[in-house]
């Protein structure tokens, strides 16, 4: 048993959330059987943890008892504190006295209605307690230290229009204030809040804490509709702060970023709309600012005075220490050319060829690049390098879009360049299956300049450790210089952005919104209000008005500010779909006269996952795959990922294979496979999902299935639900690597037999890209995935380093074979992994990556060559795409797509239809296709002329109508 959080760096522990450290382990009472306890010295702050069972997170438990629960809070005074858990409960508890009402059960939902789980007994009256300043408490069943109101149950429970806006509330009883209490909300949410039942004979029997967003929400709908944050009134700034329970907030104003005594400090006035606002002085411009929010924070139980910078910061100081005035029109902030800078033309959403690329990757490990600008944003601007070398090959090959993991500023990264640490081993002149490359990685993780950049802190200021210079305007100029040097190679630039959780939450925390209005920006468990934290942090509740307005400013100001083209949304499923297409109605709002960019063209995407507690539309409909259909947004397609790849990116025994992986056509040895029965019938399903997803995953996309019956996409089973969901191509994001996970290259490694070789490994890999570049959907790779990309088999490199991030744009290496992976999300498969990365036949050599990258580029050359790929319509789907040869006489391991533009409309005037081999068996194949015998198909050129002399081989006779195709080899043959 250990205790795992956000304190056991505090404990002794090398880093938080760490399962495996044995410095949190709490040992058996002697005499009981089910108790595990241990004692020690937290220093004063507030924490977030859970117990984990057997050195891993499989079986971990957290509020309430609940298997793998919301986090559990603990406000610790500092000293020794005795943690208790109970196995027969799963409950831990621990010795610190509770502040009264720290459990927050109650919603206060409009000024009269309070919804809690009261207490029922006959005689049972309720009451909300009210202490400007703290102190309630309570002693032989009396509330002390502040006054009360009282509140009337209502036997009929919220009404209907609460009950579904609040569905995860519509049980609860409702509480009623009288009209005249009602009118002093307002004032009553600047102090502590508690509701508390009282028997007949008059004591508490029950109390708890209030939850406030619900009421802020109705108290103050004109906030909404207010400008936040930094505005210029000609040269003079304005700021507005939405901190409506606040006592007072003034204005520090510095002339650094750092250090130094404020210049000013001026009182800002309130608003009628929870809004705060002042007006500076000229000379502010180029200077730096904090808010002091005078606020009660019920974590504490007192007035505390919170020294923040503006959430909606559009600049900082390094390390986000204090917010910057600075105009964003000002033209001198703009690279040559700005104003002027032409998009890249883009007809349609299903154009979209995505490369998603970490800007610190890109250029961290190129020596063509200056050493200054290396692993900035600046690089993208050195024409000259590698990179930028290597990028102009695939945009000219038919890549036309690059989607940047996030950029926006990151909560854990320094940004100064001279406090950063690297690794002091030689890590080059370690065995390839070693531990030490791992471990002297993790010694300086939390102070590299890596990491993937999923905690952010400031939504709207990009990172300044991408920066040359991390104070000032810096990272602003630069960022566009980055945009501008993409742009002109003829890629758009879509943002990666983080808006369903924070680095950290809490009065304690780094994050500024929860100090600034407590208990509303974050999501809180609706029974106990302790922090939920199911996207693996503080997640946000872009659900509440502000917080929602908050996420749909800051992306209205990047789009205009950097002149961006699209934006992925990390776990969109966490926020509501009325969320994302307010998202989507404010940016179709800008257009190029007025805000220098076309916001109808700006492509919208995520990861549509239902998990957590908002699951199955829990507490609103959910921005989920299913749920998006129809509305024009994207979503992440895993059914045909899986399908390609094999198993799941979360499988005990990682070689369950796939149809690009060798499943039943070249199986290994795996039990985990099944039976060689098994294995025919989960790969005849496979390739059912892999047609389904070649449609762009159309849910009502009709076509004969593996059984031989005639199915929609949404018939296909995927792990309990509908493989096709969309309602339009474009809302599918079609992929078989990204960041996240297994890179393409390393999943093979381990799902191939062993013995496979290089040559055969290479081929599969063009396969399973070849599957995304011939879909309708949106096609996505991750960077590197053309070049063979691995990351020594790290399932999650989010802060791994530069070493087994490795992208190489020389083909010298493709990052295989570094040493065993950080242990704390890969040891559990070092078993499988050691014997892969101490065979050197499993590392690729220069040519056969210059050759799968050359190969990876036709694919490419031919999705550009013709718009029957990305036909951007159902019908057309319908209409013109065919999977000629299904049923269960199928040849498994083949994909056989037709593509007739004789069919309907002419799409491509140069062409009268396509015919597609994907042959992932061991085999060649020849497959007779009905309807193309007598046709004048030949392979496309860039096939036929490029570097693949196996492709050369595939063969049309026209005579039969038929195709040949060699072993593990996609064909396009086109017919004029």
């Amino acid at each position: 048993m250990a205790l795992v959080g956000s304190l056991q760096s505090e404990i002794g522990c090398p880093g938080d959330w760490q399962p495996e450290c044995t410095a949190s382990r709490l040992l058996p009472v002697e005499g009981s059987a089910a108790l595990y306890r241990a004692t020690f010295d937290v220093p004063p702050g507030t924490y977030a943890m859970k117990v984990a069972l057997n050195n891993s997170w499989d079986e971990n438990y957290g509020a309430g008892g609940v298997a793998g629960g919301g986090d559990i809070a603990l406000t610790a005074p500092g000293g020794p504190v005795t943690f208790t858990y109970d196995h027969a409960s799963h409950t831990l508890t621990d010795d610190v006295p509770d502040a009264l009402g720290a459990e927050a059960g109650a919603h206060w939902l409009t000024a009269d209605t309070i919804a809690w789980k009261a207490p029922a007994a006959e005689g049972t009256s309720y009451r909300l307690y009210n202490a400007p300043d703290g102190g309630l408490a309570v002693a032989d069943g009396q509330v002390t230290g502040g006054s009360s109101l009282p509140l009337e149950l209502n036997a009929k429970g919220l009404d209907a229009g609460l009950a579904a806006k609040y569905p995860h509330l519509a049980g609860l009883a409702s509480l009623r204030l009288t009209e005249a209490d009602a009118r002093q909300a307002k004032e009553l949410l600047k102090g502590q809040l508690l509701v508390a039942a009282i028997g007949p004979d008059g004591k508490v029997t029950a109390a708890t804490g209030v939850q406030v967003p619900g009421v802020l929400d109705s108290l103050y709908p004109g906030a909404a509709e207010r400008e936040l944050g930094l505005t210029w009134k000609g040269k003079r700034p304005e700021l507005s702060l939405w901190a409506p329970t606040a006592r007072s907030v003034t204005v520090r104003t510095y002339a650094s970023g750092s250090g130094g005594e404020p210049v000013a400090t001026t009182a800002m006035k309130p608003g009628k709309d929870g809004v705060w606002s002042v007006t500076g002085d000229k000379d502010w411009n180029g200077a730096y600012y904090l808010y002091e929010v005078e606020v009660f924070v019920p974590e504490t139980g007192k007035v505390e005075r919170n020294l923040v910078t503006d959430p909606y910061s559009v600049g900082l100081s390094a390390n986000s220490e204090r917010s910057l005035f600075v105009d964003l029109d000002d033209k001198s902030l703009a690279p040559a050319g700005w104003a002027r800078l032409q998009k890249p033309a883009l007809s349609k959403p299903e154009d979209l060829s995505l490369y998603e690329l970490h800007v610190r990757d890109f250029s961290i490990s190129d020596e063509a690049v200056p050493a200054e600008h290396r692993g900035t944003y600046k690089a993208f601007t050195d024409t000259g390098s590698n990179g930028m070398k290597r990028m102009q090959e695939l945009v000219d090959a038919g890549m036309n879009a690059v989607h940047l993991l996030p950029v926006n500023d990151i909560g854990t990264i320094e940004e100064r360049r001279s406090e950063q640490r690297e690794p002091l081993c030689d890590l080059a002149a370690l065995p390839a299956d070693s531990e030490e490359q791992q471990a002297c990685v993790a010694g300086t993780a939390a102070k590299d300049g890596f990491n993937w950049g999923y905690d952010p802190l400031h939504y709207t200021t990009p990172e300044g450790s991408y920066a040359t210079n991390p104070d000032g305007p810096t990272r602003i100029t630069e960022f566009r210089g980055m945009v501008a040097a993409l742009n002109t190679t003829g890629a758009r630039v879509i943002q990666d952005v983080v808006y369903n959780h924070t680095s950290s939450a809490g009065q304690s925390g780094s994050n500024n919104l929860d100090r600034i209005v407590p208990g509303y920006y974050h999501r809180l468990n609706a029974a106990t209000g302790s922090l939920e934290t199911s996207t693996c942090c503080a997640n946000t509740a872009t659900e509440n008005a502000m917080m929602g307005k908050l996420m749909v400013d800051s992306l209205v100001t990047l789009a205009r500010t950097y002149k961006l083209d699209g934006f992925r949304f990390d776990l969109m499923g966490h926020h509501s779909k009325q969320n994302m297409l307010d998202v989507r109605a404010a940016l179709d709002k800008l257009t190029l006269p007025k805000d220098g960019v076309d916001g109808k063209n700006i492509a919208l995407y995520g990861e549509g996952w239902n998990f957590g507690e908002v699951a199955n539309n829990a507490r609103f409909v959910q921005a989920t795959q299913a749920n998006m259909a129809g509305t024009g947004i994207g979503t992440f397609n895993d059914r045909l990922r899986d399908a390609v790849r094999g198993g799941g990116p979360f499988d005990p025994d990682p070689r369950v294979q796939g149809f690009a992986s060798g499943l039943f056509t070249d199986p290994n040895d795996s039990p985990a496979n099944g039976t060689p029965e098994q294995q025919k019938a989960a790969l005849l399903l496979a390739q059912d999902l892999v047609k389904v997803g070649l449609t762009g995953n159309l849910k009502d996309y009709s076509f004969i299935d593996r059984t031989g019956a005639a199915v929609k996409g949404s018939d296909v089973p995927y792990n309990g639900a509908p493989a096709g969901y969309t309602s339009d191509p474009q809302e599918a994001i079609t992929y078989v690597e990204a960041h996240d996970n297994e890179t393409l290259f390393d999943a093979l490694a381990l799902k191939l037999p062993q013995d496979t070789p290089m040559a055969d490994r290479t081929r599969m890999q063009t396969l399973a890209l070849s599957t995304t570049a011939f879909g309708q959907g949106i096609s996505f790779w991750h960077a590197g995935g053309e070049s063979l990309r691995s990351k020594s088999l790290d399932r999650n490199s989010y802060d791994s380093g530069d070493w087994f991030n490795v992208l190489d744009h020389t083909d010298a290496t493709n990052g295989f074979g570094r040493g065993l992976p950080p242990k704390a999300d890969n040891e559990d498969k070092y078993g499988y992994m050691r014997p892969l990365l101490a065979d050197p036949a499993q590392k690729p050599a220069t040519a056969d990556i210059a050759e799968a990258r050359q190969r990876a580029e036709e694919l490419l050359q031919i999705r550009k060559s013709t718009p029957l790929f990305h036909l951007g319509d159902a019908g057309l789907v319908q209409q013109k795409v065919s999977f000629p040869g299904g049923g269960p006489e199928q040849t498994p391991g083949v994909v056989v797509m037709r593509i007739d533009d004789s069919a309907g409309t002419d799409v491509d005037p140069n062409l009268r239809g396509l015919v597609v081999v994907f042959n992932a068996s061991d085999e060649a194949t020849s497959q007779t296709v009905s309807g193309t015998a007598g046709s004048a198909y030949a392979l496309h050129p860039a096939q036929a002329g490029g570097v693949d002399s196996v492709v050369k081989a595939a063969a049309y006779d026209a005579q039969s109508g038929t195709f040949t195709i060699p072993a593990r080899t996609v064909a396009v043959f086109q017919a004029r």
